[in-house]
């Protein structure tokens, strides 16, 4: 008789320890359900965000936005949230318009050779300009530089023949970004691409949109010659040398 009654108990022990495991599994798996469909911001690219262009650009232009997709459904790595630090960095490569944006995609350093970083609010626009008038090997991305254009005026000053050149200062203090290939933002190697040939009398520079504008006219219709700015060098803006006053 007692054998049974022990027989009987252990039966309903082991049941009760069944149930329990049962309650415990169904509770877990309810909780993981639960978290997998908890909503989570991520990152889409809305349109094309070009290599170099920064996270938080990309972010006040609209290029991306957040989004919210259950948790389940987020891309391993995915971007979560542009801060004071994300936002400096800069897209390695293209990020096409849908994609949903990986962390990995930004970095410090571009990849590709048409990577160049311009200050915001700016212009990059590209020179090309004789050794002479880019002070020889001189010039480096950094450089601070006067333009200097020579060119015929239309009207000429009284007294001076048709066809006397004038040279003016057209800009002052202009940033050099790149010379040739090399840039202010070292562009890394990518394997299997061949690297650019570099122009090392190509100058690019940044410039506020109007004044990005003049150099293009100077480019246009005159010669332009640059000059290496020391510290606290102001150019004569109104100065104008001509063939009848470069003596005087």
């Amino acid at each position: 008789m007692g054998r049974r009654v022990m027989a009987a108990l252990a039966a309903m022990l082991v049941g009760m320890i069944g149930v329990a495991a049962v309650l415990i599994y169904a509770s877990g798996a309810d909780a993981r359900a639960v978290e997998d469909q908890r909503p989570q911001t991520v990152f889409i690219a809305q349109e094309l965000v070009p290599t170099g262009t920064s996270a938080a650009d990309a972010v006040a232009k609209g290029l991306m936005g957040p989004t919210q997709v259950a948790a389940k459904g987020v891309p391993v790595g995915a971007l979560t949230k542009v801060d004071g630090a994300t936002g400096k960095l800069v897209a390695l490569t293209d990020i096409t318009q849908g994609e949903y944006v990986v962390a990995s995609r930004f970095g410090t350093t571009p990849t590709g050779a048409k990577a160049i970083q311009v200050p915001d609010g700016q212009v990059a626009v590209s020179v090309a300009l004789t050794d002479p008038g880019r002070v020889g090997t001189f010039m480096t991305p950094g450089s601070r530089i006067v333009i200097y254009d020579t060119y015929i005026p239309l009207v000429p000053a009284k007294g001076t023949p048709p066809g006397t050149k004038e040279t003016q200062v057209l800009l002052d203090d202009v940033l050099v970004i790149a010379m040739g290939t090399t840039s202010l933002t070292p562009v890394a190697k990518v394997e299997g691409q061949a690297p650019a040939e570099a122009s090392g009398s190509l100058v690019t520079v940044a410039l506020p949109p109007a004044t990005a504008a003049k150099l293009v006219h100077g480019i246009q219709t005159g010669t332009l010659y640059a000059g290496l700015s020391g510290t606290n060098t102001k150019a004569d803006l109104g100065q104008i040398v001509s063939d009848a006053t470069l003596f005087k």
